[in-house]
């Protein structure tokens, strides 16, 4: 009696055991399948955000609230065999990504990256507008319609904004603010003008790296056609080194603010203010826009010649004139072109 006992206990062990192997076989393809098998993400992909100090099961909670996977026992082995520590940010997922493609993307930092451009040629109030309209950035900035806003609490350096945020396209990420980007292109705009000012040309008619930004800035609103900034850049500097007035309608624009209605009339540029260059012989108080690097380039290395005028072209270009009498001639033909 006693060894059928024992030989029944060595059976049920036996089949304990098998039982075991079996179970621990399935688990180990359940996991294998698990590790396989690419999340419930869309095709469109997904975007998940790790905040700092998460764990890792955390984020699967959060992976599952989604309905992108299910947070069960074969994420915590696979967190277990492969630990890692997972980086705070905010994360793209695709849609073939497996297990350990996501864990592997979380651990990484390759978060995402947004893009805020600044466009030559803005003013310091359209570039405050425009960061106050990027829905991903965090807004620590006042509204560009405060106008007691006290912008030297940001920059004390600054007599006046304009012109000293350099004009291209800045990578983000969740997080920051416009405070950051602005400061960001402010340090940009010093290190291109102390680039460009340490190279210029010998013998400018300009004393101050200021004066190089505010010539760039006027270059900048004159011309959108790249090889014509060398050209205007001359046409200035000759200008100055002679002591004629600039006459340039930019600066004209500028000085009337709001009130200008985009159709600029004669009285306008008799209508003396500090920026009118009709009116006023040098280079205006500030600059009157944000210049980019070619317009700074150009104010430091302006294309020798004899030219001291011009004028549209009306097919998006300028002619250039070295006499009053060739540049009235180019004026008569643009008045002749328009309908």
């Amino acid at each position: 009696m006693a060894r059928r006992a024992v030989t029944v206990a060595v059976g049920v062990a036996a089949a304990l055991v098998v039982a075991t192997a079996v179970a621990g076989a399935l688990a180990w393809r359940a996991y294998q399948d698990f590790l396989a098998a690419p999340l419930d993400v869309p095709q469109s992909g997904a975007v998940i955000v790790v905040e700092p100090g998460t764990g890792g099961f955390a984020v699967v909670r959060q992976l599952a609230e989604r309905n992108l996977t299910q947070a069960d026992w074969k994420w915590r082995l696979l967190l277990r065999l492969e630990p890692a520590v997972l980086q705070a940010g905010e994360y793209r997922l695709e849609a073939s990504m497996t297990p350990r493609d996501v864990i592997r993307r979380l651990g990484s930092g390759d978060v995402i990256h947004y893009r805020f451009t600044v466009v030559e040629g803005w003013t310091f109030r359209q570039l405050r507008q425009a960061l106050a309209a990027d829905t991903e950035l965090a807004h620590e900035l006042p509204s560009p319609d405060d106008g007691d806003w006290d912008f030297r609490g940001l920059f004390p350096e600054l007599d006046h904004p304009e012109g000293w945020f350099l004009p291209e396209t800045y990578l983000f990420t969740r997080g920051d603010s416009d405070r950051d980007l602005l400061l960001r292109a402010n340090r940009a705009m010093q290190d291109a003008l102390a680039t460009a000012w340490e190279g210029r040309d010998t013998g400018l008619p300009l004393e101050t790296p200021y004066e190089l930004l505010i010539l760039a800035s006027i270059i900048e609103k004159e011309t959108a056609v790249p090889q014509e900034r060398g050209q205007i850049a001359g046409v200035f500097v000759r200008r100055l080194r002679k002591g004629m007035r600039l006459q340039t309608d930019p600066t004209v624009i500028y000085g009337l603010g709001e009130t200008f209605d985009g159709d600029i009339r004669r009285r306008d540029l008799r209508t003396d203010t500090p920026y009118n260059t009709y009116t006023r012989h040098g280079l205006p108080p500030t600059p009157i826009a944000l210049p980019g690097r070619a317009a700074l380039e150009a104010a430091a290395h302006p294309e020798p010649g004899d030219t001291l005028y011009f004028v549209a072209d009306g097919s998006g270009g300028h002619t250039f004139s070295r006499t009053l009498e060739e540049h009235q001639a180019a004026v008569d033909r643009l008045l002749n072109r328009k309908p």
